[in-house]
């Protein structure tokens, strides 16, 4: 045999035993790549659940938060029937003995509602001598004041909130300069 068939021989015979282990080393390391690709997409998936959760947590805390809306506006109605009553009793009426209890009836329900608002979370907008402010305030008009313009000098209608967000907005007359 020559010399050159022993080298091929030779060759081929380490070639043929590296063999098994080259590819062996090629299966590990392509396993080891399916393997974190897999627990990045198991990481990906299990932050998603998480997202999703918390996301389904907050829209069910802001339905029972906020699910009596509809019902609340509805009452605000009520509230200010209920104060344009007060408000139209004349003060020598007040005094009267025929009607003191009447008037006091009036003022106790009145004092009672504003309790049930405050312990659901409605509260009252702040409007008269404030600046007008466009996400609580309904500017109506305009009227000619001393008042620096732009500030509120009228309630037609008192605004409220029902926690942070905006229930109905206060109906306001805004200082325009004088003439």
């Amino acid at each position: 045999m020559s010399e050159d068939k022993i080298e091929t021989e030779d060759l081929r015979a380490e070639t043929a035993e590296g063999a098994p282990e080259l590819a062996e080393h090629d299966r590990v390391a392509q396993l080891e790549a399916e393997l974190a690709e897999a627990n990045k997409a198991v990481m990906y998936a299990h932050a998603e659940a998480q997202n999703v959760r918390r996301r389904a947590e907050k829209e069910a805390a802001d339905s029972r938060a906020y699910a009596v809306t509809g019902f609340a506006r509805d009452v605000l109605s009520v509230a200010d029937n209920l104060e344009r009553g007060l408000a139209a009793i004349p003060e020598e009426l007040r005094g009267d003995e025929r009607l003191k209890g009447l008037v006091t009836g009036l003022e106790a329900t009145k004092r009672e509602l504003d309790n049930v608002f405050q312990r659901n979370g409605i509260t009252r907008i702040a409007a008269m001598g404030l600046p007008l402010d466009p996400n609580q305030h309904q500017a109506m008009l305009e009227l000619p004041s001393d008042q620096a313009p732009g500030t509120i000098v009228q309630e037609m209608q008192a605004g409220y909130m029902l926690r942070d967000r905006l229930l109905r907005p206060a109906l306001v007359g805004v200082a325009k300069k004088a003439d």
